[in-house]
């Protein structure tokens, strides 16, 4: 037996991409594919744990197995908020399932960006083009929204397909320009674009590459040290096309069952579904429904927030699975395009920093504007180490080495020491009157304390700021969210009887 098994499922999965898949109206973009494994000496006792579970919810099964499509799309609605009794106690059971034995990978990659790649696949990035940058505003303009005569246009007529995306740009940067604050960012992004639409290669083909999700497990299992295991992949009909995908990215051992006879397969699936739910459900809460709200910021529903004591308790545990649990820096994957994962990922890391729903209640209706701000921050970063070169994974996670974790902190892009513990964070110190500092950067730590990263004479060095500067700290992220870069700058920090304030000068 192998010394690690390794079980695959997933979600949203499209077999062949076409015009017919994609305006179907249960269509999602992203495709999620999720690996669960463990040391293969710890399989019965963790398989005895999960017939456990399933047995006492053999009502909800179906053809004689507890699948994930037992929780419905519309019982996520507003997330964990809108879960009734049944499906809250169902996922808290499955969710404890999860410890330090069982490892997590997940990858959510775009079906748009796969297209949208094709296009460009003979160009690579130069001195002159960010293509991987062009590449993520193209996808990201087509996801969002949604040009019926593109999404015909990449399968009825490629030859016509340019032609339609240069008329798309033009006629969106002419809409943009009536909140050309809010919009310069998207301006300055399509008018690149449309630089770059004279010459582009047709659509080869859209079949579904099975490889994608793949590459990143590769990747993760190298980063684990891992090199004795196996991997088995849910039996489908035909040609076996996902396991000659994971054989050709050079996984060894690779294997398919049926999901009635594995356990590891049965948990990979649920795991997939919750997931998959829980990013449609974000998506579609901040999707603008008419083409009038596009010019406007999309601010998730208060709805979302309104949760209890034990909905709050099933996103922190959701939280530690997908996050922290046997943390990795490939532990989840995406493509160029990964707005809906950080989005998600953002959303969890959010909801986990509340201690209990007094807290969440003390300032419900600003929740939207600050998971925003949050969101964007986060969205903010990836793009900025995409441009910088950097092939990341999504999970708001710096490389560290051993020593770092050991001391519970790692080095952010500016050089400067920043503690997972937000309390062994130094305090800026702001005398009474006004001080300035050389600003690098300026961010908000998981429990919404806002930070600044300070160019010193000792070095660059991180700061906790007080809570009066949140709003300050949340609209510099908005603002370079929207290509407006206010840092690096010297900032005025003044403390008086009123409290605290911050000047970019």
């Amino acid at each position: 037996m192998s010394k690690y098994s390794f079980y695959y499922d997933e979600s949203e999965h499209s077999r062949k991409i076409n015009h017919k898949t994609i305006t179907a109206e249960n269509y999602f973009d992203s495709f999620i594919a999720v690996v669960v494994g463990w040391h293969s000496n710890k399989q019965a006792g963790l398989y005895e744990r999960y017939a456990t579970f399933e047995s006492k919810y053999q009502h909800r099964q179906s053809n004689g197995e507890l699948k994930s499509n037992t929780i419905k799309q519309s019982q996520l609605k507003s997330g964990f908020a809108s879960l009734n009794a049944d499906n809250l106690s169902l996922l808290e059971d499955f969710m404890t399932l999860f410890d330090e034995r069982i490892l997590v990978y997940y990858a959510v990659t775009s079906k748009i960006e796969y297209i949208i790649h094709q296009l460009f696949e003979d160009y690579e990035n130069s001195l002159f083009v960010d293509m991987d940058a062009m590449k993520y505003s193209i996808t990201k303009a087509v996801v969002l929204y949604q040009p019926s005569e593109i999404m015909a246009g990449m399968y009825n007529n490629t030859g016509e397909l340019i032609g339609l995306l240069k008329d798309f740009f033009t006629a969106q940067i002419e809409k943009d320009k009536a909140n050309e604050t809010l919009k310069q960012k998207e301006i300055e992004q399509f008018s690149q674009i449309l630089l770059l639409l004279d010459d582009v290669s047709t659509i080869k083909t859209i079949d579904w590459n099975y490889e994608i999700a793949f590459v990143g497990f590769r990747k993760f299992l190298d980063e684990k040290g891992i090199h004795d295991y196996s991997i088995t992949i849910d039996k489908e009909g035909g040609n076996s096309n996902t396991v000659k995908a994971a054989e050709r990215v050079d996984l060894c051992s690779v294997s398919e069952a049926d999901s009635l006879t594995s356990c590891g397969i049965r948990m990979a699936d649920m795991l997939a579904g919750i997931i998959s739910k829980l990013l449609k459900a974000l998506h579609n809460a901040l999707e603008y429904a008419s083409p009038e709200e596009l010019i406007n910021k999309k601010i998730l529903d208060k709805s979302w927030f309104v949760i209890n004591e034990r909905q709050l308790a099933l996103y922190k545990k959701l939280h530690q699975v997908a996050i922290e649990l046997n943390k990795a820096w490939y532990k989840a994957f995406a493509g160029t395009y990964s707005d809906d994962l950080i989005a998600f990922i953002a959303l969890l890391s959010f909801m986990n920093h509340f201690e209990s729903v007094e807290d969440i209640e003390k300032d419900l209706d600003m929740l939207g504007e600050y998971f925003n701000a949050y969101c964007c921050e986060h969205l903010a970063e990836h793009f900025e180490q995409m441009r910088n070169g950097r092939q990341i994974p999504a999970l708001p996670i710096d490389v560290v080495t051993d020593n770092d974790l050991s001391n519970g902190f790692v080095i952010n892009r500016r050089g400067a020491k920043v503690y997972f513990d937000i309390d062994r964070q130094p305090p800026l110190v702001i005398k009474n009157g006004h001080q300035a500092f050389d600003v690098l950067s300026v961010g908000l730590s998981k429990e919404m304390i806002p930070v600044v990263t300070i160019v010193e004479e000792d070095g660059v060095n991180c700061y906790r700021i007080p809570r009066e500067l949140s709003e300050w700290a949340m609209t510099c992220v908005g603002l370079a969210n929207m290509g407006e870069k206010v840092l690096p700058s010297k900032v005025m920090f003044s403390k008086n009887k009123d409290g605290y304030v911050a000047d970019i000068l």
